[in-house]
């Protein structure tokens, strides 16, 4: 005879697992939707049009590891997620920083803690754990892409990783109100979540806003690098994308040597 307790524990089980199918279910859609928007785009780009893509940010979407212009979508990580996202351990009121020591040298990003409490503390969390300790930064876009950016954060460095969990999109209202096309600015020395173009999919993986950025407010802004920091990833969009293009592996390599988030 099954007792009550057991029952209940049944049915969380079986509800979570209705979840995570569901969860995986919109994750193929987001990513077949990424695919039919990569084609527009790639079209816009063979006809020698601006690229924003919404995708810029995205890490699925790769052919022989290699993620290649107008062919993805959105910045991000795109494991599925299986375990809960960290207890809160931050301090909402106090300012955090981020160091992340380079083989370019060091950026470090102020952490907007009071709007983005669940994002600094996930960062907290991985660094805590050596998540991204010597991880590669994957994604480089630079011109003619409208979108220049450096994406970093996959511990596997092709951009379809994440860390078995999922947070939710937070301080999107902060970036105003679309234009026209759609699109908002992240300015010169944004730093942001990458997702999978579904709400709430961010993981581990972020993007370095170098140039002024069009794109759709769907990336939670959690932080700004410092002057020696966005100097530095300016520099290494210089040296351009591995093989040329807009949109790939940065030619020159970029290791995430090591990550701390510390309190004030």
């Amino acid at each position: 005879m099954v007792s009550n307790d057991q029952r209940r524990r049944q049915l969380a089980r079986e509800k979570f697992e209705r979840q995570q199918r569901r969860r995986e279910e919109n994750r193929r859609k987001a990513r077949r939707r990424n695919a039919v928007v990569a084609a527009a785009l790639a079209v816009v780009l063979a006809a020698g049009g601006a690229v924003y893509a919404t995708g810029v940010l995205t890490g699925d979407d790769t052919k022989d590891g290699k993620t290649t212009a107008g062919e993805s979508g959105s910045p991000t990580p795109s494991a599925p997620a299986s375990s809960p996202e960290p207890s809160m351990a931050v301090d909402a009121k106090a300012a955090y920083t981020m160091a992340l020591k380079t083989n370019h040298g060091d950026i470090t990003i102020a952490m907007d803690a009071g709007k983005t409490p669940r994002t600094v503390n996930s960062f907290q969390h991985l660094a805590g754990k050596k998540f991204f300790d010597g991880t590669k930064c994957h994604r480089l876009t630079v011109a003619p892409a409208n979108i220049s950016v450096l994406q970093c954060g996959d511990p596997g460095g092709d951009g379809t990783g994440g860390p078995g969990y999922t947070i939710p999109d937070e301080n999107l209202a902060s970036m105003g109100k679309p234009a026209a096309d759609g699109t908002v600015t992240y300015k010169a020395g944004t730093v942001a979540m990458a997702n999978t173009g579904a709400p709430d999919s961010g993981g581990s993986q972020f993007f370095l806003v170098y140039k002024d950025s069009k794109l759709p407010p769907q990336y939670t802004p959690f932080g700004t690098m410092d002057a020696a920091g966005l100097k530095a990833v300016q520099e290494i969009a210089k040296s351009g994308v591995e093989g040329g293009g807009a949109d790939g592996a940065p030619k020159s390599p970029v290791t995430l040597e090591k990550v701390t988030v510390a309190k004030g």
